[in-house]
């Protein structure tokens, strides 16, 4: 399914750049993505770092005060940071909301024994580190689907190529979505086409990406894309919200995702972190609304999914 036929929005500053002669050059229609959700839509919103229950209600309490539509809330510290109870609660409170609940499959490299994740290559990252470390993630995959959770965050092509030929043979749900983490985020069209056939739902890509590379990635496929467009930190802390729109029309299906620069990291999270999972969990639901106000100033707010979507529609696997 193609785009909408729909009027250009508003770029930042016109039509006053055009009235001093500095206006910025016509957009070409062929840079547009030909890519919609299943549902016709554009963009879905994703609020992430979401940290356990408490963070949750906080984060479900303040979208609905300044009424931001969720779409998914993602988990970063990992499954085996939650108890049953924890994991039960939150998979209730999402599923009342119609929000997806995504969590993230441990262990990860970063926690690993292995020194060359310290090293200025910094080694293998993100991935799961040998055969043990692939079963972790495994079991914290069986566990939280056992217990609710529909939507798995991962960091390593094997463990990614792993579930998605376990949701084929029932061992997890078939409609568990499997979201590629920003930490190994795909930064061409190749590689973006290989995650995607590896069975890969939705793709973080790096939030430095330029619009002319995002086009790239969407003449091979139609994945749908995650983009922080506010980065924390350790992702380059990029703050992207006056391109939203442009984003948009360049990398649809899009999920936004409302991160926070400049904000102390919180994985693996915990008691010791509350006050601060708390507070940053509240802002970005407000980062949301900043963005989402913004779209409407500009004449973007339409193509938003209905809520409750999660789905990516027909994609490309290789033969399991």
């Amino acid at each position: 399914m193609s785009q909408p036929v729909s009027a250009l929005p508003r770029r930042p500053g016109e039509p006053a750049l055009s009235a001093l002669g500095i206006g910025a050059p016509a957009r070409s229609p062929v840079d547009a993505s030909p890519h919609v959700f299943p549902d016709g839509g554009l963009w879905r919103t994703e609020i992430p770092s979401v940290e356990g229950p408490e963070a949750l209600a906080v984060v479900l309490e303040e979208a609905a005060r300044l009424d931001v539509p969720v779409h998914r809330v993602s988990q970063g510290s990992g499954v085996w940071m939650l108890s049953d109870a924890e994991i039960t609660e939150m998979a209730g409170a999402a599923a009342e909301r119609s929000v997806e609940l995504c969590l993230f499959t441990g262990p990860r490299g970063t926690w690993d024994i292995g020194g060359s994740t310290r090293t200025d290559s910094r080694g293998a990252g993100l991935r799961a580190r040998g055969h043990d470390a692939v079963a972790g993630c495994v079991e914290d995959a069986l566990r939280a689907t056992e217990l609710g959770v529909k939507c798995l965050l991962v960091a390593d092509e094997g463990v990614l190529w792993t579930l998605h030929r376990a949701r084929l043979q029932g061992l997890i749900p078939a409609d568990t979505t499997l979201k590629v983490s920003a930490l190994i985020g795909p930064v061409n069209p190749a590689a973006y086409a290989v995650y995607e056939r590896l069975g890969a739902d939705s793709l973080n890509v790096p939030s430095d990406l330029t619009l002319a590379q995002l086009t790239e990635i969407r003449r091979v496929s139609g994945a749908p894309m995650d983009m922080y467009v506010e980065a924390p930190d350790d992702l380059g802390g990029y703050v992207r919200m006056y391109e939203i729109a442009e984003l948009i029309r360049r990398g649809a299906p899009l999920y936004l995702k409302f991160g926070l620069a400049k904000a102390p990291s919180l994985y693996p999270s915990g008691q010791h972190l509350r006050d601060t999972v708390l507070a940053t969990a509240r802002e970005r639901v407000r980062r949301g609304r900043l963005a989402l106000d913004l779209l409407a100033r500009h004449g973007a707010e339409g193509g938003m999914s209905p809520l409750g979507s999660r789905l990516p529609g027909t994609l490309h696997r290789f033969e399991s």
